[in-house]
């Protein structure tokens, strides 16, 4: 696939995938649900044709090498203990110069559909200046798109806090994108990727 080069809303996508996983215990991309690891499912999840560029923030090596044999660019975090924070930053100081908005992937959402994330931004790109995030029943979950005007924000989180944080402090921007609500179930613990798995997803 070739991501799009079109006059229309530039779209970048973040892939997080850089946290400490300090809950599951260690790497948990790593961890695999129906055969194919976290990181190779959020990868996949990726509608590359409908964005005009890739960023994968990480720590880890073996995310690195999947997201060059992807053909995604790869911004390391070298202080993964500053927090979520440091890989917003990094992600969007990444894209920011070549995009209008950028959708924020997280990496531990194993069930979630690519199909879902290209409607989203068909979604996000009919209102080009609000927030979107995904959503079931009104509950908000990731991935979310935030345009331009909201990165200055972004880059100036601190500590273990992501998105969310602006999303507060401008609630009446956000408007809710609904997809499946096993999408947007995601894997903490190890109990959680055993239910999971125990439960035969696909």
């Amino acid at each position: 696939m070739k991501m799009r080069d079109q006059n229309e809303l530039r779209v970048g996508c973040v892939v997080m995938a850089a946290g400490n996983a300090e809950r599951f215990g260690e790497n948990k991309l790593a961890a695999a649900v129906g055969g194919k690891t976290l990181i190779e499912r959020a990868l996949d999840a990726v509608p590359l044709d409908a964005l005009s560029a890739v960023c994968v923030v990480t720590q880890y090596d073996e995310v690195e090498r999947l997201a060059v044999r992807c053909g995604f660019r790869c911004v390391r975090n070298d202080r993964p203990a500053d927090g979520l924070s440091r890989t917003v930053r990094l992600g969007t100081e990444a894209l920011a110069g070549e995009c209008d908005a950028i959708l924020y992937l997280v990496s531990d959402q194993p069930l979630l559909k690519r199909e879902s994330v290209a409607a989203l931004l068909d979604f996000c790109r009919a209102h080009p200046d609000r927030i979107v995030g995904a959503s079931h029943g009104g509950r908000r979950g990731n991935p979310c798109v935030f345009p331009k005007k909201y990165f200055p924000e972004l880059c100036a989180l601190s500590g273990d806090v992501g998105g969310s944080a602006v999303i507060r402090a401008h609630e009446d921007d956000l408007l809710l994108f609904e997809i499946g609500g096993e999408e947007l179930t995601d894997v903490d613990t190890k109990e959680a990727l055993k239910e999971l798995n125990n439960a035969g997803a696909p």
